[in-house]
């Protein structure tokens, strides 16, 4: 059995697809549900690393406290975006699976399908 996981908000919409999606594959992930238990600093730093793409990718843009801690701006620092991140992490965006070949961000969730076993015929 591969190892999987996912961070998820089972609020959201897309991330219940990319659930579904693990599961259609054959995999039965971990959740974290990040809202009621939060990545520290490392892991959030390791899983944005894994994924290759920036941090500001990390954060969710519709959220009013996005704009009211002026995230968007010019001049803020990763370490600035990790930092509201750490303190509000409803602005992190989701989901975030991590498989045996990878870590992808599901935005959309079609980004996740190569990190995914072959479907079954």
């Amino acid at each position: 059995m591969s190892t999987s996981t996912i961070y998820h908000n089972p609020q959201c919409s897309t991330s219940r697809k990319a659930l579904a999606q693990l599961r259609e594959r054959g995999l039965e992930p971990h959740i974290v549900e990040y809202l009621k238990t939060p990545p520290d600093r490392a892991t959030l730093h390791t899983l944005i690393a894994a994924s290759g793409r920036p941090v500001s990718d990390f954060l969710r843009r519709k959220e009013t406290l996005f704009d009211e801690l002026g995230l968007g701006e010019d001049g803020v620092t990763d370490s600035q975006r990790l930092d509201a991140l750490l303190a509000h992490p409803r602005l992190l965006e989701r989901p975030i699976v991590v498989t045996e070949r990878g870590t992808r961000l599901g935005r959309p969730v079609e980004a996740i399908l190569d990190i995914l076993p072959p479907a079954a015929p």
